[in-house]
């Protein structure tokens, strides 16, 4: 659908930003409110939680090695440190849970998603891009600032606040439920309205190292840790498949606004959604 909508006057080219910030300060806050109640602590979240984190060392392990051995430029480094440990782990990760462990399979998604890569994305992403990004461009205390008033953190927090002593009448519970609805298909429309085929080939080394460790290299890791220590579970499925989504499209956006090799970036992002139509199923079987 949304490859079709590009094709037609009559969706403007800002179309794919409308739906993402709809579904970003309305249906994902929403459903986060809706599965919050839900949560119970135990080691189950702890794993959710502590996964991310584990794959943030990893990957910026083998960007540091495969960037000394390419001699890659600074751009370049900096482009895979920020985007490479960051997935697209809410909006890409909410159908793509949703389809492969159902409704049980999302507060795990949020758990992994907020105290995760929403953390990541303030501390480690606001210092790659003070390091990394032209001077002045951007703050690490205004990117910082964004996130934690971000609606998704903000509907998290007030779950969590109200979680121990109310209970949502059921009136609120149907309009959550009502707003939250349209998350999926307003995310993938979006998804498609934003789809890219054409690669410049100077970014295909870097391109296909920083895909290859995030989709394959990055959840595999994890598989193989979970399988060695014995620990199983929906918690411990949905962490590897959340660790294996495509690279995150705010990630990439900054990227480019600091003037860290934007073509690179933009691939990395583009790319990295189409191949997650396949390699996340593959993932899948191998849980």
């Amino acid at each position: 659908m949304g490859r079709v909508f590009r094709r037609l006057k009559a969706f403007p080219p800002d179309t794919p930003q409308v739906l993402n910030m709809f579904a970003l300060y309305v249906s994902l806050p929403a459903l986060i409110l809706l599965k919050v109640p839900h949560l119970s602590f135990s080691r189950d979240l702890l794993v959710a939680a502590a996964t991310p984190w584990a794959l943030l060392v990893f990957s910026v392990v083998l960007v540091l090695a495969a960037a000394r051995i390419g001699g890659w430029p600074r751009p370049v480094v900096g482009v895979l440190l920020l985007v490479v440990p960051l997935g697209n782990t809410s909006f890409m990760g909410v159908p793509m849970i949703q389809a492969f462990f159902g409704e049980a399979g999302l507060p795990y998604l949020i758990i992994y998603d907020q105290f995760g890569t929403l953390l990541i994305f303030a501390i480690h992403g606001s210092l790659i891009l003070a390091m990394f990004g032209q001077e002045g461009s951007l703050k690490l205390v205004s990117v910082a600032r964004k996130v934690l008033l971000f609606p998704p953190t903000l509907a998290l927090l007030a779950g969590f606040a109200l979680r121990p002593w109310w209970t949502y009448p059921e009136a609120l519970v149907s309009a959550l439920q009502s707003i939250s609805a349209p998350l999926i298909p307003l995310v993938m429309t979006a998804v498609g309205y934003q789809l890219r085929w054409r690669l410049p080939r100077r970014v295909l080394a870097p391109l296909g190292f920083g895909l290859g460790v995030k989709l394959l290299l990055a959840p595999l890791a994890a598989l193989l840790v979970f399988r060695l220590t014995g620990m199983e579970g929906l918690a411990v499925e949905v962490s590897v498949l959340e660790a294996g989504m495509p690279p995150m499209v705010t990630a990439g956006a900054l990227a480019v606004a600091a003037g860290l090799a934007p073509e690179l970036a933009v691939a990395l992002v583009g790319l990295g959604i189409i191949l997650a139509f396949a390699t996340l199923p593959l993932l899948y079987l191998l849980l």
